[in-house]
């Protein structure tokens, strides 16, 4: 295959004269891994997706790891993660935004962030797209900490922040809660979706990537809860809640964003390790699925916080 590249709006590539159905020999494989390394967000469309061709295709970037939750894989194919619309469910997903119920809604996150050890990476495959709707957003953050000024970034090599797992949105002290109301059945442990008690991880505020060695802002707004120690660092515990809050707001300019609106065929693979993404949510009844694969992460980045 002849592959080629454009740019999609702000951050990533999508990336032309790649098929699924044809055989991939090295050469393409190696050409595929560059560029994610390079770009870290990449769309393919157009694509004639099976569950083996999505197993095989992801492999090309790692070994895959299953979801712990067995009820959202399939019995067929366990590497493959299934986001599918359903009534029954939906209930515990919705949740109201200015008076508008929305469902499955996720604010800015890397996976597994909250456990020290994130995922390399994933692919999702649209299988059947919401009329409207359901877009998925990625959000660079190599980008975002090469935009930060130089005394910033002084700073924040002093620093270390920490995630605390929470299931009530509520109680997440940056994301944003303007207008926002949780649904009545909304779960409120980590038990009553089948997840056990994770402790609070603390990060380097800014982390090397492992394999590109790219410098990575290492803020997202879920889970974010404090800086380590910031008297070390010379700041007053106001100062450190001001500069999170800074760093957030950072984060959000759209210029480090990709907005996705899914058609079916499309293929987006993201390198978590280097990417943030969120998700806009559909309003309650819209058809969706969309199938996952993920790609492990064999590096610790975060450590659990005994002190």
């Amino acid at each position: 295959m002849t592959l080629d590249i454009t740019p999609l709006e702000n951050v990533g590539v999508e990336v032309h004269g790649f098929d699924i159905s044809q055989p991939i020999d090295q050469d393409t494989e190696a050409t595929l891994i560059a560029l994610w390394d390079e770009h870290g967000i990449l769309l393919f469309r157009g694509q004639d997706v099976t569950p083996e061709r999505q197993i095989a295709f992801s492999r090309i970037f790692g070994p895959l790891e299953s979801h712990p939750i067995k009820a959202t894989t399939s019995q067929e194919y366990p590497e493959l993660f299934m986001l599918a619309s359903n009534p029954e469910q939906e209930r515990y997903l919705t949740a109201s935004y200015h008076g508008q119920p929305m469902v499955s809604r996720l604010d800015w996150h890397m996976d597994l962030h909250y456990t020290g050890k994130p995922n390399r990476g994933a692919l999702l495959h649209a299988v059947v797209c919401a009329e409207e709707d359901g877009l998925t957003g990625f959000g660079d953050l190599a980008l975002a900490w090469d935009a930060l000024d130089a005394e910033t970034q002084a700073l924040l090599e002093q620093i270390e922040v920490t995630y605390a797992f929470s299931m009530q949105r509520r109680h997440m002290r940056y994301v944003d809660l303007e207008g926002y109301e949780p649904g009545p059945y909304s779960p409120r442990r980590p038990a009553d979706i089948n997840y056990p008690n994770f402790p609070e991880i603390a990060y380097p505020a800014v982390v090397t990537h492992p394999v590109t060695g790219r410098r990575v802002l290492e803020i997202c707004e879920q889970f974010l809860e404090r800086i380590v120690t910031p008297h070390k660092a010379g700041l007053s515990n106001d100062e450190a809640v001001e500069l999170l809050e800074r760093l957030v707001a950072h984060t959000r300019k759209p210029e480090f964003h990709y907005f996705h609106r899914w058609e079916q065929g499309d293929m987006v693979l993201w390198d978590n390790w280097r990417a943030m993404h969120c998700a806009t949510g559909t309003r309650p009844g819209v058809k969706r699925v969309i199938h996952r694969t993920t790609i492990a992460g064999d590096a610790t980045l975060g450590r659990v916080v005994d002190d």
